[in-house]
């Protein structure tokens, strides 16, 4: 086979086993990357990593039937490329995942998304750099009531993250406010609302937050007055995936304006999808919003190539938060390995391109 640029490899989106629907994950999401792989003449199906097997000819993996509407299983070739989209941390972790991997790594199948970033990591990763350290609200890891004590101090606002989290799973918005009778203010976010719980002390404060807690490791960081719309504060969320060269590029841009009672912009939580350029204009007019817009893009680009670089793995996309402060300065807040499908359809749709084009790059690397 010759290897010049109209080289299609095969494509197999990895997943776990499940008794029921067949296979775990977004079978929404899973079925719109099959249908755009294929629209651009790949070959690409969903395996689990019970039925990846390296060392015969074919996998069994599974194809959606338009005409019956079910999802069917079938033998499909080897992959070239390995797009991960294991949906849990937990499944990831086991060691009978990580062999699966490394074994498919040995057999020559090039890997796209590694794995899953741990908070903790990723500001370790950025804080290595001048170019990214200080986009990082102050962050530590929370140990004890102690320390909890000394950074309420000196950042009276706060948000308790877990290190693992998912979709603002989790996080509280902690404010101290020294004058009050009850000066610990601490908001927990259930599935749909908020509740707060005010206290006097530290060690009642910091009983209530181990209760929510558990044994599940969290950082404590920096809160930021960010910049609001209808008194609705709002970030900006950012798609940044490789292109067919393998060069990091921004996919697209959106904003999501926090809920009326939600603590995070998380759009299950009630925050709302909108227009970044819209809402940046309302606050600092149009000039400032393009200048604001081109350093968004510019700055994301510099935090993929840092956590890239600091990963010390080939990564091949990500979405991060972003927040812009009232000064219009930009923050880091989180980047995800697996990004969720964006809402804004043409963000969607050149994001589903990009698996493919990128993923055509990787195989043609391996097989030089």
């Amino acid at each position: 086979m010759s290897l010049h640029d109209d080289f299609k490899p095969v494509i197999a989106v990895l997943t776990m086993h499940d008794d029921h629907r067949g296979f775990r994950g977004n079978h929404q999401n899973f079925l719109d990357i099959i249908q755009t792989g294929e629209n651009m003449g790949y070959q690409v199906y969903i395996v689990t990593v019970r039925d990846l097997n390296v060392s015969g000819p074919t996998v069994k993996g599974y194809t959606y039937n338009k005409g019956s509407g079910k999802w069917t299983s079938q033998s499909f070739p080897l992959p070239h490329v390995l797009y991960n989209r294991i949906p849990y941390r937990e499944d990831e972790r086991k060691p009978s995942v990580q062999r699966k991997i490394e074994e498919c790594m040995q057999a020559g199948i090039e890997l796209y998304n590694p794995f899953f970033f741990n908070k903790w990591d990723l500001f370790e990763w950025l804080k290595k750099s001048k170019s990214t350290q200080h986009l990082i609200p102050h962050t530590r890891r929370m140990r004890s009531a102690t320390t909890l004590g000394t950074v309420l101090r000196a950042f009276p606002y706060l948000y308790l993250k877990p290190e693992s989290g998912k979709a603002g799973k989790g996080i509280m918005m902690l404010k101290f406010q020294e004058k009050e009778r009850l000066p610990f203010r601490l908001r927990i976010q259930s599935s749909r609302k908020s509740t707060t719980y005010k206290t006097a002390t530290l060690a009642k404060l910091w009983s209530r937050i181990r209760r929510e807690t558990g044994h599940t490791p969290y950082i404590m960081q920096q809160g930021i007055e960010l910049a609001s719309s209808r008194k609705r504060p709002f970030d900006l969320r950012v798609l940044v995936q490789k292109n067919g060269k393998g060069q990091w590029s921004v996919t697209g841009v959106g904003a999501r304006l926090a809920g009326s009672r939600s603590i995070t912009t998380h759009v299950p939580r009630g925050g709302s999808v909108e227009d970044p350029e819209k809402l940046l204009t309302e606050l600092f007019g149009e000039e400032t919003t393009t200048a604001l817009m081109k350093k968004v893009r510019s700055t994301s680009l510099t935090i993929a190539r840092q956590v890239e670089r600091g990963s010390g793995h080939t990564l091949g996309e990500m979405s991060m938060d972003l927040g812009i402060d009232d000064l219009g300065e930009i923050w880091f807040f989180e980047a995800n390995a697996k990004p969720m499908k964006f809402d804004e359809p043409q963000i969607r749709k050149k994001s589903l391109e990009r698996i493919f084009q990128y993923s055509a790059y990787l195989a043609r690397q391996s097989k030089r």
